[in-house]
């Protein structure tokens, strides 16, 4: 019980994160890095940013199978494997991207794991 309520908490945040995202791309860059600079970074930000992360975190609000939140779960380990490659890649090794891997994986493992 304790879990489920923990993973409805984190597609309710992914969502409150992708609303905020469409409502405010310029608002995003202290959160991210990302730059809303001109119309067309502006409609990236709304579109992927947001769109993507309500999609994802209403899905299994809205058809009611924990199916949908797999794949949640799936995503944000998806999304910390791309950043932890990316962290060395793109010699980003700042404080805020191991704070945001952190909460990714933190957020994986409790979306997926007991399935």
């Amino acid at each position: 019980m304790l879990l489920t309520i923990i993973r409805i908490a984190i597609a309710v945040f992914t969502a409150l994160v992708g609303l905020y995202s469409m409502v405010w791309p310029e608002r995003i860059e202290g959160f991210t890095g990302l730059k809303a600079d001109s119309p067309r970074a502006a409609s990236e930000i709304r579109a992927v940013m947001g769109g993507v992360f309500v999609a994802l975190a209403v899905a299994p609000l809205i058809f009611r199978r924990m199916e949908a939140l797999q794949v949640l779960g799936l995503t944000y380990a998806v999304i910390a494997i791309v950043r932890l490659v990316a962290i060395f890649v793109d010699n980003a090794q700042m404080r805020s991207n191991w704070v945001s891997l952190g909460s990714e994986v933190v957020m994986a493992v409790l979306l997926l794991i007991g399935w």
